[in-house]
């Protein structure tokens, strides 16, 4: 959802500093599966399973990759999430239990961040040309923005949940809701719930720059995803880490972007000011119990830039990893949370 590119090395993948490539294991022969869903990749690393399941296991990930799109998508008119954004009523409207899950961390994380990570961004996001929209042939006027942002705000959106179901419900007739800056994440959880489901417990899976493993790999070591430097050269490592059957994500500004009236346009938007990130800060990567957890945080560390995001690291005891550019070069902050996942290279 977040526009990934799909970029592999055999003896070393990472999991990028920007939003474009895709990790892997740091293994010499996994059982991988791969394939395509939400507008990036995916790919599972298995150790010490047959070959002969490989086709079954490969239907049913791409089956309940599927749904996943089908629930969350903004770009498909008949999803269950463009549904709902196409709605102009104030009824609550009956949502599955995961797209429920997926909007409360999102809320809860939004407060937690004063509205940096803000799901009800997409009319921004639409207007600066990152969502359905074609991108825009001059920069937005002032008025076009204040008018976007007057149909975003978190505090229009309320999940309902009872013994009956869940419902989702708008109090803004023209909120709409982009669940991209989360998708990835929660996609990567239920690979590997999946694979627990199918007695699989030495893992390593992804949905574009979301990771989660479980388990030890080929070679009988614990999996270890490399955080890669933002430049274009793919052996560039920053950082090694042992997940330690955490989820970890990362955002960035540093690829995803275009040129506009001879500015550079970040698909990061800061929900207070209506326009894309202008700061230094390039990544933010973060290490949680879930991947949902680490795909909503990082996001709302990147709109915050260094000074703010590391603050909020600390406040919340999260395990962060920034990089900032810094006049030609890059320097690297991290949480102490995050110091006890590093691995020495």
């Amino acid at each position: 959802m977040k526009g990934y590119v799909l970029r592999f090395s055999f003896l070393l993948a990472c999991l990028t500093v920007s939003a474009c490539d895709k990790p892997q294991a740091l293994t010499d022969s996994p059982l991988v599966l791969e394939g395509k869903t939400m507008g990036t990749y995916w790919r599972v690393s298995l150790a010490g399973v047959d070959s002969s399941r490989v086709v079954a296991l490969q239907q049913f990930i791409q089956q309940q990759l599927d749904e996943d799109d089908h629930q969350l998508s903004t770009w498909k008119k008949d999803s269950v999430l463009s549904g709902f954004n196409q709605y102009r009523g104030a009824e609550p409207q009956p949502i599955s239990e995961n797209m429920a899950q997926i909007v409360s961390v999102a809320l809860r994380i939004g407060r937690r961040t004063a509205g940096a990570m803000d799901i009800t961004v997409g009319p921004l996001v639409n207007l600066w040309g990152f969502g359905p929209d074609k991108q825009p042939i001059r920069t937005p006027s002032q008025a076009e923005i204040d008018a976007a942002r007057a149909l975003t705000g978190l505090q229009h959106l309320k999940v309902i949940q009872s013994g009956e179901g869940q419902w989702l419900q708008k109090d803004l007739p023209g909120l709409y809701v982009d669940l991209s800056t989360m998708g990835e994440g929660f996609a990567t959880d239920h690979l590997a719930r999946l694979m627990e489901k199918e007695g699989i417990n030495n893992y390593l899976v992804s949905v574009g720059g979301a990771v989660l493993t479980r388990g030890k790999n080929a070679e009988g070591k614990a999996w270890r995803v490399a955080i890669q430097k933002p430049t274009d050269k793919e052996s560039a490592v920053q950082a090694v880490v042992d997940l330690q059957g955490h989820g970890i994500s990362t955002s960035g500004s540093y690829r995803n972007y275009y040129e506009l009236d001879g500015k550079r346009i970040s698909h990061v938007i800061d929900p207070a000011s209506g326009r894309p990130i202008e700061h230094k800060l390039v990544s933010a990567t973060v290490i949680a119990t879930t991947a949902l957890e680490a795909d909503g945080w990082d996001t709302g560390l990147m709109v915050l830039g260094t000074e703010k995001a590391k603050q909020l690291a600390i406040r919340e005891k999260l395990a962060v990893y920034l990089i900032t550019k810094q006049n030609d070069d890059f320097t690297s902050w991290m949480s102490p949370q995050f110091a006890a996942f590093l691995q020495k290279q």
